[in-house]
């Protein structure tokens, strides 16, 4: 079937490319009709490698999709042909101890979409577990659909937080992921959310989502400055880091209340400076998130209910015909972008 392929570091093609996937009695077939280039695939591409996953051999990309069922096993009962479904990327051994233990998400034998060497969904079709889709309601678009997998990411992280009504928030990073963890935690309670960067056009977009979603500028301002006064002195009741920077560490704890939370959602390489100290004379939390666990259906029901508006941050869309160019656009970085969509 036809497939976006990235055939090595900063070479990708559209072709034909042969691919065998059987029809389980659980399983269904979904017609692909719309991809999101995630910051993941973006790396692959310009990288080659993620840390330790690396591209050895040609591999289609994309994980953030969604379609319509055109076959279905014929154990499967709670989806019929037709349907528009999202589905969760990854796959886990359902016996493993992690899945036993209820952290399918860090299961190490887990099947991920477009991690070396699992092939990607950016293609004519995909066969998929029935139990990892997600029937999206009448009257939400694909695209959006494609959008519950960033946005998973988000209620993952509110989860974390556990937080309360009327908490306040900050958010370190206003990349796609952060405005997810922002629109997230105004969902999960929280009654005023900050949110960081030194891109002014990634911040005018969060900010024109919710009156409660504050914008700082820190090319221009002291964050820890600015939210010690505007908290009054007390500090945000949680904080979420999502810029994965280095740079970022560990001045942002200084932003966090007595007895507050830091969840880590940014992931980077290396180490970082923690004072240990501080965090306990703080009495501090920290959680840490890696993909997520059951949010995709909470994703869903957020969007439906209107909780959440998820279409305004599709930034460009491409046809499939022209998904080298979206990559390429994709890769410039450019600052008002939040999601580059693939529509097949």
């Amino acid at each position: 079937m036809k497939a976006l392929v990235l055939e090595e570091k900063k070479k990708l093609s559209l072709r034909d490319f042969p691919i065998a996937e059987t029809l389980g009695p659980y399983d269904v077939k979904i017609q692909i009709k719309a991809c999101g280039i995630c910051g993941s695939d973006v790396h692959y591409y310009l990288e080659g490698a993620i840390g330790d996953f690396i591209v050895r051999d040609p591999m289609i990309l994309g994980h953030e999709a969604a379609g319509i069922i055109i076959e279905k096993g014929e154990q499967v009962t709670d989806l019929a042909l037709g349907d528009l479904v999202c589905m969760e990327p990854g796959i886990p051994n359902r016996r493993s101890h992690e899945v036993m233990e209820g952290m399918y998400n860090i299961d190490p034998e887990v099947v991920f979409w477009a991690t070396p060497p699992i092939h990607g969904c950016l293609r004519e079709t995909v066969v998929h577990p029935a139990q990892f889709c997600f029937k999206l309601p009448k009257g939400m678009s694909a695209a959006e659909g494609a959008m519950m997998e960033p946005l998973a990411i988000g209620i993952e992280a509110a989860k974390k937080a556990a937080l309360k009504p009327g908490d306040t928030a900050l958010v370190v990073g206003c990349g796609t992921i952060g405005v997810m963890c922002a629109i997230s935690a105004l969902a999960g309670g929280a009654a005023k959310v900050f949110i960081s960067d030194v891109k002014q056009e990634k911040l005018a977009i969060a900010g024109a989502y919710d009156k409660n979603i504050i914008p700082v500028n820190t090319a221009k301002t002291d964050l820890v400055e600015f939210i010690t006064k505007e908290t009054g002195g007390k500090g945000c009741n949680v904080i979420f880091e999502a810029s994965g920077n280095p740079r970022v560490y560990p001045d942002f704890f200084r932003c966090a209340k007595k007895g507050g939370k830091v969840v880590l959602v940014g992931m980077m390489n290396g180490t970082v400076p923690i004072d240990v100290a501080f965090l306990q004379g703080r009495g501090l939390s920290i959680e840490t998130i890696f993909r997520y666990i059951n949010c995709f259906d909470r994703a869903v029901a957020l969007v439906n209910s209107g909780k959440i508006e998820i279409k305004r941050f599709i930034s460009k869309t491409f046809p499939f015909e022209e998904a080298i160019a979206a990559y390429e656009y994709a890769a410039a970085g450019h600052p008002e972008v939040v999601k580059v969509m693939i529509e097949l």
